[in-house]
């Protein structure tokens, strides 16, 4: 018998056992990719209401207007505070981060404004 006729028969096994391997890795590869992009995106909305609610807070409108627009460029579920610390206005938000909560990792983001009635005050 030639060396050839018998050498593919033993190799048929093997890539059926690492395909069963390799595509169960493909798929959790390309899951954890897609919550990575669901969370930056998340951390983006973070961000952005943090500075939304800043603007508005420091353009002295009511707090609760203020939590408002923050809370409408925050992701859902999203817990919005403002505190005020002389001059400056500071908005921070969290949220969870998306997804079906197996990791429980919270985002979160702050901004800080100075709030315009102190602009052009000599000290």
């Amino acid at each position: 018998m030639c060396r050839s006729e018998t050498g593919g028969r033993g190799d048929r096994g093997y890539v059926t056992a690492e395909a069963a391997v390799v595509v169960p890795a493909l798929v959790l590869f390309t899951m954890a990719l897609v919550w990575a992009l669901m969370a930056a995106a998340a951390q983006i909305q973070c961000v952005d209401a943090a500075r939304t609610g800043a603007r508005a807070a420091a353009r002295q409108e009511p707090q609760d207007a203020s939590i408002a627009a923050a809370r409408r460029a925050a992701p859902h579920g999203a817990r919005v505070g403002i505190t005020r610390e002389g001059d400056l206005v500071r908005v921070s938000v969290e949220a969870p981060a998306p997804g079906l909560g197996a990791l429980p990792l919270t985002l979160r983001a702050e901004a800080v404004a100075l709030a315009e009635e102190s602009v052009g005050v000599a000290a």
